[in-house]
């Protein structure tokens, strides 16, 4: 269709329909698509063709709307993931096929993963993984792991699933909002022509500052409205998830201790920041030493970052039973090791992003966060104001990983939504993410590890430091969290573990899937491949030989009656391990190159939910008078499954398949409590509070008509039937008195996982449960060029009980990709790295197949058995990884990533690369 620019702007068919706009010179037709024709179902992750998440058709072709001036869409048909599914039949077949494999989680990738599918299926209605691989390609995901995506392009449409309960592989409750680009994200919320935020950040490590002129500078300036700095905080200019911790001001005062740290920000018109140039901002910078790594930072005479945390220590963490030195002075063999890691960026696809505005008094804020209730807090001491006024409203969240329980954006939100009396929006770019927000710890970790010619370990001496940045963030809970799990799951009767969390001025370091036990395991694991090899041992025999069981002791002296799966995982590999050895020693028999083939294996175990403390979640629910049957589910689902597994237990514990639910999620006026999303805590915490909910609200509704315990529940026809052994008895719901919620039956019930505190030496009962999994990798290495591949993965989980499979094999995958960007690539450089074409993350060619082995020994608390999972698949995959390398080409890596360099270097004979 030919179209031409008018007197009145530039004309272009979107999804059919003819438009005509008047874009700025040099606008991005993803800009323009968004906020002038609002199709906000085109996402933007990095505004630089990296991410792929703004892939739309432009006559047909794949393109990345954000490298693309709206001026060259003159004329063209541009077609949108919303425009695709109103009106392709292989957009429309892929809606099915992305829910039947659970293809989307979190859902920001998705439309532009697929408009590229569509793009695909139209030229090649049969495509292999091969031509898959090559077409979606470009587009990033860092939740599914890849290949449930694969298998939706290929795959057709299945049968949908009868049941909603426990056990059953329903689709995602909140899946079709994902698949059709209707889910609003952090950035989608905000009308257009919205005040926008831009904080000025500091662009050094260490400086003295002092702010100039501001209201000269803001006079100077159409359209600027507010400008925001330390003395406009009218409460704590502080902010932290840990409240003994809270260090990190909303602005900082005359000082900046990290490369991003905020001083100020701008509120203005669209046009007024898009014009603006944070280098005129009126501050003067005074550039000071700066300390990045913790053997600068504990050097005499190091800069001090906080005045009372002398030496840099934050805090540390200790745990020990029996007397290891005394163990490993006994033992036949003692292997060692020097392990470190670096910097890990989250890097979702989603930066941070929100809107807030004032509503009848009140201060409404929606952002992309893990922590709704978390934030409220945060919130109340920053503004200085009671929490009834603070309405904390999530949007939906693009990927999270631990980094989205620290406030980003809220507190800009609040001031400048209150300062301006207008609503107000603020986006991240992905160079200001990546700045500013938190990393995984790197860390520098010495361990020892004896054992007897029998096989059975003596001895385990465990010495790590954890570089935390310039603030506390979670650095406290890595701190505790790591000694306990430093062991792995194992029985070691004389075990020392110590770890330091140790200020830099780097970014802060936070949550990151795993809370720094992924890299205690690297050293581990690694060294108990060592081990087994100096005793003439089988890698997996040697672990089977220690792995914990029932009734034994952990290194924090807490016993567990029944649920220690960990033996369950390990011989669940020895088909593979003894298959995929075999396959390996072939491949390198009949080698004439440099390719050499390697089989690793690792295991791992991860305690759900808080270290010793309290950790309670509150599940809601009701019946309303006409027959709908609603939950208040306050968990905040960022891509895991939250939204369908609570659900499933709930309806399971209620006894009612056949209904529609309606779920009202998290908004701190609407849902109680249900406790921050890390920790793999939501399935068992939650989870549980929703079973307890489901058996009150069914146990209000058998007593309305005196009932037994095993009568059959169902709601039709906006009434309750009640069905025992002699009769059907009918509750006619609208002659009934409602609640103040307008609720018929209504229940309330929380949940809080049984612990006790560790004493000075670490013993007590951190966890309520442990989840529990053992990974083998194959890899191949080009030993002539430093590279590896991974061929192949089988993934062993004892998840207590599968409360849906489907989830729970895209939670393996998903962790598995981690892992391996982890392991393979992934190395943040503070100043150096910060946007996702210099920082690289694993694509889709990089994931191989994934065989997912479930393993249900069921745990004594959770919710029918089941165990958290989340943080558990990403621990044994970077040691796995290694472990194979060494098999393949006889080199250990004491650091990672494995980059091509490093694993040259350490060929031709130095290990540290």
């Amino acid at each position: 269709m030919d179209q031409r620019v008018t007197d009145t702007g530039l004309a272009f068919v979107l999804n059919g329909q003819a438009v005509n706009i008047t874009p700025v010179p040099g606008e991005r037709l993803s800009e323009t698509l968004r906020e002038r024709l609002g199709a906000r179902d085109v996402k933007i992750g990095c505004n630089a063709g990296d991410c792929g998440a703004c892939t739309v058709l432009i006559d047909g072709e794949t393109v990345c709307a954000c490298l693309v001036p709206t001026h060259q869409a003159e004329g063209c048909r541009v077609e949108t993931l919303s425009g695709l599914v109103a009106t392709d039949q292989t957009a429309q077949r892929l809606v099915q096929t992305f829910q039947d494999h659970g293809a989307a989680q979190c859902g920001i990738c998705t439309p532009g993963m697929m408009v590229c599918a569509v793009a695909l299926l139209r030229d090649n209605p049969t495509p292999d993984v091969a031509a898959v691989q090559d077409a979606l390609g470009g587009v990033l995901c860092r939740c599914t792991g890849y290949r449930k995506i694969i298998d939706a392009v290929i795959a057709t449409p299945a049968a949908p699933v009868g049941t909603i309960g426990v056990g059953a592989s329903i689709r995602r409750l909140d899946g079709l909002e994902k698949v059709t680009g209707t889910e609003a994200f952090g950035d989608d919320v905000a009308p257009a022509g919205t005040l926008e935020i831009r904080v000025i950040r500091s662009p050094y490590a260490r400086a003295a500052f002092a702010l100039g002129d501001i209201a000269g500078w803001q006079a100077a300036r159409g359209g600027i409205k507010a400008v925001l700095t330390a003395a406009d905080v009218p409460g704590l200019n502080a902010f932290g998830v840990i409240p003994a911790f809270r260090d990190q001001p909303v602005f900082a005062e005359n000082l900046a201790r990290f490369r991003g740290e905020a001083v100020a920000a701008v509120v203005g018109t669209p046009e007024a920041i898009r014009d603006l140039n944070p280098d005129d901002f009126p501050v003067v910078w005074t550039p000071l030493d700066a300390i990045s790594t913790v053997a600068e930072a504990q050097a005499k005479d190091a800069p001090q970052l906080h005045d009372e945390r002398q030496n840099n220590l934050m805090c540390k963490g200790f745990v020990a039973c029996g007397d290891a030195q005394a163990a490993l002075a006994a033992a036949d063999v003692v292997v060692e090791g020097r392990f470190s890691t670096g910097f890990v960026e989250h890097a979702y696809i989603e930066p941070e992003a929100g809107f807030a505005q004032i509503v009848n008094g009140r201060i409404e804020i929606h952002a992309c966060t893990q922590a709704p209730v978390m934030d409220l807090e945060a919130m109340e001491l920053i503004l200085g104001m009671d929490r009834s006024k603070i309405r904390i409203i999530p949007t939906a969240v693009g990927g999270g990983f631990g980094s989205k329980l620290d406030i980003s954006v809220q507190p800009y939100l609040a001031l400048g939504a209150l300062k301006t009396g207008q609503p107000v929006r603020i986006t991240y770019s992905r160079t200001e993410s990546m700045q500013s927000t938190t990393k995984r710890h790197p860390s520098e970790i010495h361990l020892r590890i004896g054992a007897m010619r029998d096989g059975l370990i003596s001895g385990f001496a465990f010495s790590g430091e954890f570089n935390t940045g310039a603030y506390a963030s979670w650095g406290p809970t890595v701190a505790n969290r790591v000694p306990v799990h430093a062991s792995g799951p194992y029985r070691i009767a004389d075990y020392w573990a110590e770890a330091k969390a140790i200020h830099t001025n780097c970014p802060p370091s936070g949550a990151f899937r795993g809370f720094g036990v992924p890299q205690s395991s690297i050293a581990q694991e690694s060294l108990f491949d060592e081990l087994a090899d100096t005793l003439g041992m089988d890698a997996l025999e040697f672990r089977i030989l220690n792995a914990l069981e029932d009734h034994v002791p952990t290194v924090c002296g807490q016993v567990f009656a029944q649920g220690v799966g960990i033996k369950a995982c390990l011989e669940a590999l020895r088909p593979a391990w003894a298959n995929e050895g075999a396959a390996a020693d072939a491949f390198n028999a009949s080698a004439t190159g440099s390719l050499r083939r390697g089989v690793g294996l690792a295991a791992g175990w991860y305690g759900c939910g808080n270290t010793s403390l309290p950790n309670p979640s509150i599940i809601k629910a009701g019946v309303r008078a006409d027959g709908t049957l609603v939950l208040h589910q306050g968990a905040m689902d960022i891509g895991q499954g939250a939204n369908t597994v609570i659900s499933q237990i709930f309806m399971t514990a209620l006894g009612v398949q056949s209904t529609t639910l309606e779920r009202i999620g998290p908004d701190t006026d609407l849902t109680p409590d249900a406790g921050k999303t890390s920790a793999s805590r939501q399935t068992f915490v939650s989870g549980n509070a929703a079973r307890l909910c489901g058996d009150a609200l069914r146990a209000a509704i058998l007593r309305a008509v005196n009932a037994p315990s095993d009568a059959e529940v169902s709601i039709a026809d906006g009434d309750i039937y009640v069905k025992d052994s002699s009769t059907t008895h009918r509750i006619a719901l609208a002659g009934l008195p409602v609640d103040a919620d307008g609720y018929v039956f209504a229940a309330v019930e929380q949940y809080d996982p049984p612990t006790k505190p560790l004493d000075k030496n670490g013993q007590g009962a951190p966890y309520a449960q442990f989840g529990y999994a053992a990974h083998l990798a194959v890899v191949e290495v080009d030993t002539a060029l430093g590279t590896v591949r991974a061929v192949k993965f089988v993934a062993a989980h004892d998840v207590g009980r599968a409360i849906n499979p489907m989830l729970v094999e895209g939670q393996i995958q998903g962790g598995i990709a981690q892992g391996l960007g982890m392991a393979l690539m992934e190395d943040y450089l503070p100043g150096r790295t910060e946007n996702l074409h210099d920082y690289l993350i694993p694509t889709m060619g990089d994931i191989p197949p994934i065989e997912s082995i479930i393993v249900e020994v069921p745990d004594a608390h959770g919710p029918y058995g089941a165990k958290g999972l989340g943080e558990h698949v990403l621990i044994p995959t970077a040691p796995a990884l290694l472990n194979a390398i060494k098999r393949a080409c006889g080199v250990r890596l004491y650091s990672v990533p494995a980059i091509p360099s490093k694993l040259s270097a350490a060929l031709h004979g130095d290990a540290n690369g």
